[in-house]
């Protein structure tokens, strides 16, 4: 199973992802910030993060980017959860270095299968 940094600043959603992660048998560690996002990517080494982009201070966009341009963790698979599901924001998540993009409400079988591909390293 995977090592997980979900960065999620509502705790409630935060619980509910972690807690059903963590019952698939994931291991998952959270931050609630871009801030401490990037710092715990770097810190943590995770096999996938799950990155909100609605974020207080450094939001998921200008995370990513960090994560992305920094060499020791610029291979770790960013998966956009987000509640951004205008057209566009699928092809601007993309862009700033997300691997993936998913749209909430959370489709769970959705982010499971997601987790399992970018943690395998599977190109989805």
């Amino acid at each position: 199973m995977a090592r997980i940094l979900l960065v999620e600043d509502n705790e409630t959603i935060r619980d509910m992802v972690s807690e059903r992660l963590v019952y698939r048998g994931h291991e998952v560690v959270s931050a609630s910030d871009g801030i401490e996002g990037v710092a715990m990517a770097e810190s943590e080494r995770p096999d996938v993060i799950l990155m909100d982009m609605s974020l207080p201070g450094m939001d998921g966009w200008q995370a990513t980017q960090q994560i992305k341009s920094t060499a020791q963790i610029h291979s770790i698979p960013v998966i956009a959860l987000t509640a951004h599901a205008i057209a566009g924001d699928r092809q601007k998540c993309l862009e700033v270095g997300c691997d993936a993009y998913i749209a909430k409400p959370i489709d769970f079988t959705q982010l499971l299968e997601t987790i399992q591909a970018l943690s395998q390293k599977e190109i989805i």
